[in-house]
């Protein structure tokens, strides 16, 4: 018996919908979140079900499950714990973090507790180095956390409590997030909240406005324009710059001698060479200079070749003859 229900079937329907007819493919990514959201995971059953709403085969979405991290190939724990130990978070305690939850839960990197509540892992990068060590649970931030503080978390978590993340909404199990990232909204009291940047994002700003550094000419109470009207703006600047080019010049030629006496025509402004001038010259490159091989340089002759040798070797025997006098001279 299939494990998606009817109710499953018709969101994925609304979600190709979503796309235009001939491009339904692109609603593998968040068919796949969808399939997550009902088993915690990225089963087999869920490659087949996305492989057989879209028409595709169940290589190509397996492809695109194995790629991306989010997606999860084996059962995971409501909380997904995962700790950044890249180089920032890392230089500031990250890995000291991880390690330490690891010993406390008694599990490694993509390992589940005993309990189902906990899936560890660590993170290359959580994109919020200014806010580092930081922490995500079910991608939500903990921010400037600590080795006890993340312990904190995730024993509160085992305990059945939600602890607040430092940005953003309560948190939500692994499976109601991958709800959200279908594209459907959360109906849970407090899942959405407004938050606001905090100081480290900006500190530029800060210190921008205390030196007086600001874009030349910029406005911030300029109005952002319409699609429509961006386009009638550029087509009007690209008519502008054409006809401010000014007119093509036509190549006068002035009267020269030739060799034989007779006169010429000599073009004063360049001009490109006809395709079979080009050739012609291309020709006579390529029969001037043979291409290199293994028994000379490119370029070189073999008279020149042969006398760089005896040169050297000369040099070599001079060399020897002259170790040779001296030797004799100290005996």
């Amino acid at each position: 018996m299939s494990v998606f229900t009817d109710e499953i079937r018709e969101r994925a329907r609304e979600i190709i919908a979503r796309y235009p007819a001939d491009r339904s493919r692109s609603a593998l990514l968040p068919l796949l979140h969808l399939v997550q959201a009902e088993e915690g995971y990225v089963s087999p059953a869920g490659v087949t079900f996305c492989a057989e709403v879209l028409g595709l085969n169940k290589a190509q979405v397996g492809a695109v499950a194995t790629f991306y991290t989010m997606y999860k190939r084996k059962p995971t724990g409501d909380f997904l714990v995962s700790v950044c130990t890249n180089t920032m978070c890392n230089v500031l305690g990250g890995q000291e973090v991880y390690d330490t939850l690891s010993e406390h839960l008694g599990v490694g990197h993509d390992e589940t507790t005993a309990d189902g509540t906990i899936t560890l892992e660590h993170a290359e990068c959580l994109a919020a180095c200014d806010y580092g060590p930081v922490m995500t649970v079910n991608y939500d931030f903990f921010d400037g956390v600590d080795a006890a503080t993340a312990v904190g978390v995730v024993d509160e978590l085992r305990a059945g409590g939600r602890p607040m993340p430092t940005r953003g909404a309560r948190l939500c199990t692994l499976k109601e997030m991958a709800v959200q990232l279908a594209g459907f909204a959360d109906e849970r009291d407090g899942a959405v909240a407004d938050g606001g940047p905090g100081e480290p994002t900006l500190r530029g700003l800060r210190l921008a406005q205390q030196h007086g550094v600001s874009v030349p000419g910029f406005d911030p109470n300029t109005p952002i324009r319409s699609k429509a009207e961006a386009d009638k703006a550029a087509a009007e600047a690209k008519a502008k710059a054409e006809a401010a080019k000014p007119a093509p010049v036509e190549a006068s030629a002035a009267p020269v001698k030739g060799g034989d006496g007779a006169s010429a025509k000599v073009p004063t402004e360049t001009s490109p060479p006809a395709p079979r001038d080009a050739q012609k010259a291309q020709a006579a490159g390529v029969a001037a200079n043979e291409p290199a091989g293994d028994r000379k340089p490119a370029g070189d002759s073999t008279g020149a070749q042969e006398r760089n040798l005896n040169e050297a070797s000369a040099s070599a025997d001079g060399a020897t003859s002259a170790d040779a006098n001296e030797t004799g001279a100290q005996k």
